[in-house]
């Protein structure tokens, strides 16, 4: 990462990058739920997502990715009463680093920033998904006034532009959904992201947080979050050549970077608001 005061990478990556190989750098917590899951897709998500995190955080860190751990914290319980669960923060040799994980059809980001905390989103345009009932639950009186005033061709968007500002900001309050996505309210989807209001207790105080909209490609929309009263130097870089190093027993320099780039490929994907590990 340069030198800049905040200072932001943004990782994108895809599922078709999977690899057995990849599964080594979990830990036996994520490679029991990644066996959880029922459908490849899904697996390649998870396990693409957090060997990403581990690789990148140790290309970071300056440390083997097999020496990365992450303690998993939930502001919004005392942990006893579920498996580990909550948003990854680095720990041992990559203390004092930021993560965030996200994932929706066939894009995979990760977020990276040091002594910040940060939130990143992405998710799938979906038509087939009923925006005005999921509205009413997501959105608040006058972002639901904002969307039903856009073009019916574009209504889809706007709600989806909505849902990923709104989850990237909850992440990196480490609050996650659980804090409702109605606490957040955000700027119309036809303007630059912007917050208008925080009403949840882990919201930072005003001025102290910026929202960037990112570039994941048609039919995707995804925001950056970074709690800071500057504003994030954000970089984007291609995931590709550092998981292809990793997946060949290699250790990648994946520098490869770009303005706002992303994964090609589609495929069908729910928002991403039943994955409390998408953090």
């Amino acid at each position: 990462m340069s030198d800049a005061r905040v200072h932001c990478d943004v990782w994108w990556a895809a599922p078709s990058q999977a690899h057995p190989d990849l599964e080594r750098l979990l830990s036996g917590h994520e490679r029991e739920r990644h066996a959880r899951f029922r459908r490849q897709a899904d697996r390649d998500r998870y396990s693409v997502a957090h060997a990403l995190a581990r690789l990148v955080v140790a290309r970071e860190a300056g440390c083997a990715p097999e020496a990365v751990e992450f303690e998993l914290r939930c502001r919004n319980c005392d942990g006893t009463d579920r498996e580990p669960h909550g948003k990854p923060v680095p720990a041992g040799p990559a203390a004092g680093l930021e993560v965030s994980i996200s994932h929706s059809g066939d894009r995979v980001a990760l977020a990276v920033a040091r002594g910040v905390p940060v939130g990143v989103d992405v998710e799938e345009v979906s038509p087939r998904r009923d925006t005005t009932s999921l509205a009413e639950m997501a959105l608040a009186p006058a972002e639901r006034e904002a969307l039903a005033a856009l073009p019916a061709d574009r209504a889809a968007e706007g709600f989806f532009t909505y849902w990923a500002r709104k989850e990237a900001l909850l992440k990196a309050s480490g609050e996650g959904i659980y804090a409702g996505l109605t606490s957040v309210e955000v700027s119309s989807p036809a303007a630059p992201g912007r917050v208008l209001a925080w009403t949840s207790p882990g919201a930072p105080p005003p001025g102290q947080v910026r929202l960037v909209d990112l570039d994941a490609g048609p039919r995707y929309r995804a925001a950056l979050a970074v709690l800071s009263a500057d504003e994030p130097d954000v970089a984007v870089r291609d995931a590709g050549p550092l998981l292809a190093a990793a997946a060949s027993g290699g250790e990648g320099e994946g520098h490869s970077e770009s303005g706002q780039g992303h994964a090609p490929g589609q495929v069908d994907a729910l928002p991403d608001a039943a994955a409390p590990h998408d953090l």
